[in-house]
């Protein structure tokens, strides 16, 4: 009988632990998490409603969704992927529903759901939670076993161990695992907001348009979606996709670089050129503010007139072939300077963690700590949001609690 000690109460420790007694039921399964409730990560997913999965139907090559760990994840959902994710909460009394941008909800749109449904299916199992215990250290014994160091200086040893203590923003608090060998990639933020110097960019606070490219100039990353301009900058999914591609990027640079907006969703800048000629031509009497083309916000359009040094009283007829070329780099080449990262209240995702070269990718086994798995974010493996975060979660602790019991 296996003696399985799981660290860490969030999604991917709450998963491992009833996977391990799904797998193995005379195991005896101990969850220790070092605050005072277990699953908080998950109570503020998706603003307090939980989206636990994405319904992937958008995304052509997994390196879209995790710019970390996609690899790892192709080979791992062959064993538990987001469809036995979906159908797992459905068989154990969680109704689910898919929005129309693929994330996945509790159709109750509450966090608590989720909650309720992994805390009573691990305590039907039998599985033990233990609160307040914070986790100071590990150590290999004889036999195979390995013993577990607490705060308030006790110790327990068991069978397996497996970590699912989530992301942590500094390496400091990886140390216990590197010593033993673990290599570490060095943790970054990622899925965070962008702060932008000027302020009459902030001032256009509340502009929300739903299609816009964002990149980063010189370097290959770029996203798309839906922009929204806020007191301090750039918000909205695809600022967050962008931060997530670009983390790494983005922190070796102290988080100053420039970014440039497509606010038009269209590369072709002939094309965006033909259709404000097209415009001018049609309403050539017609003030350039009166029409905006691509369905811009007004403020957003006068802004983009403004920084193209457009007249918004001008006429359309009047518009000349250099003030052309300039309104069309404004609308397709837009580039403003970050000065430093903001939050994303929804969810708190790091980039960095256990490298994926430590462990066993079949098993999530440390290489160097034989009976030492891992689960969750505390693996180098993070996602764009939308679901797949928490994903990644049930992915990876539904497989390193089968393993645990091998």
């Amino acid at each position: 009988m296996q003696n399985i000690a799981i660290i860490g109460g969030g999604a991917a420790g709450f998963f491992a632990a009833i996977s391990a007694k799904t797998t193995q039921p005379d195991a005896t399964v101990t969850v220790f998490e070092k605050a005072g409730r277990v699953l908080a990560k998950v109570g503020v997913s998706g603003g307090g409603r939980c989206n636990l999965t994405n319904s992937f139907a958008d995304i052509t090559d997994l390196k879209q969704a995790y710019p970390r760990g996609d690899k790892l994840l192709k080979r791992l959902f062959k064993r538990f992927d987001y469809n036995d994710a979906y159908q797992w909460f459905e068989a154990h009394g969680v109704r689910l529903v898919t929005q129309s941008d693929n994330c996945v909800f509790p159709f109750s749109q509450s966090s608590q759901t989720i909650i309720d449904c992994l805390t009573h299916t691990a305590q039907r199992l039998g599985v033990t939670i233990c609160l307040k215990h914070t986790l100071t250290s590990i150590a290999k014994q004889q036999q195979g076993k390995i013993e577990v160091h607490f705060k308030d200086k006790t110790s327990r040893t068991f069978d397996r161990v497996i970590i699912t203590t989530g992301g942590s923003p500094r390496a400091v608090n990886l140390q216990y695992l590197e010593a033993i060998g673990n290599k570490i990639e060095m943790p970054v933020p990622s899925l965070f907001t962008f702060n932008i110097t000027e302020k009459a960019f902030c001032n256009l606070m509340g502009t929300v348009v739903e299609h816009v490219v964002l990149s980063i100039p010189s370097t290959k990353f770029r996203s798309n979606g839906a922009l929204l301009v806020t007191h301090w900058g750039m918000s909205g999914p695809a600022t967050l996709k962008l931060s997530s591609y670009a983390a790494r990027h983005l922190a070796e640079n102290n988080y100053q670089s420039a970014v440039a907006v497509n606010w038009v969703y269209e590369t072709n800048t002939q094309l965006v050129e033909q259709n404000l000629v097209a415009i001018a031509t049609e309403n050539p009497k017609k003030q350039m503010a009166n029409i905006r083309p691509y369905d811009l916000p007004t403020r957003l359009w006068e802004y983009l007139l403004h920084r193209s040094d457009i007249d918004k009283e001008k006429r359309w007829g009047e518009l000349g072939k250099k003030a052309l070329h300039k309104l069309v780099e404004t609308l397709t080449n837009d580039v403003h300077q970050i000065s430093g990262k903001g939050s994303f209240r929804d969810e708190f995702v790091t980039c960095g963690g256990i490298s994926l070269k430590s462990i066993n990718p079949n098993t999530l086994e440390s290489k160097v700590c034989k009976g030492l798995f891992f689960a969750g974010e505390v693996l180098d493996i993070d996602g764009i949001t939308g679901g797949f975060n928490l994903q990644a979660a049930w992915t990876t602790g539904y497989v390193a609690g089968q393993e645990a019991c091998v």
